[in-house]
């Protein structure tokens, strides 16, 4: 009985460890919003800003489609917001993107 215990005890630390392994291997990796690159700052802005428009245009699509807005308010949102949706994505993939100095080009040969 005593074996199953300590076996049991080994594998649950061993499953500890698997999980935990990830956030113990690279201490020096950006933590904080702040510690990020201008630029990569800036694409996450972009890329925040187009979710929260497409998220509105699903929204108003489904009260739309479900009575909560009329055919004529529908209209009149959903033009701006596919233009503000369009803007972003445009300018998420203008913005420039921040090689990362720790991933290496491999060659095949």
């Amino acid at each position: 009985m005593s074996v199953w215990l300590v076996l049991g005890a080994l594998l649950a630390v061993a499953a500890v460890l698997v999980v935990s392994l990830p956030f113990l291997r690279n201490p020096d990796a950006p933590e904080r919003l702040d510690e990020l690159a201008p630029s990569e700052r800036r694409r996450l802005e972009l890329a925040e800003e187009r979710d929260r428009v497409l998220a509105a245009l699903k929204e108003l699509e489904f009260d739309h489609r479900t009575g909560k807005i009329s055919d004529e308010d529908y209209r009149e949102l959903v033009g701006p917001l596919r233009r503000q949706a369009a803007e972003a994505l445009r300018a998420l993939e203008r913005a420039p993107k921040e090689r990362d100095p720790d991933v290496r080009l491999r060659v095949r040969g």
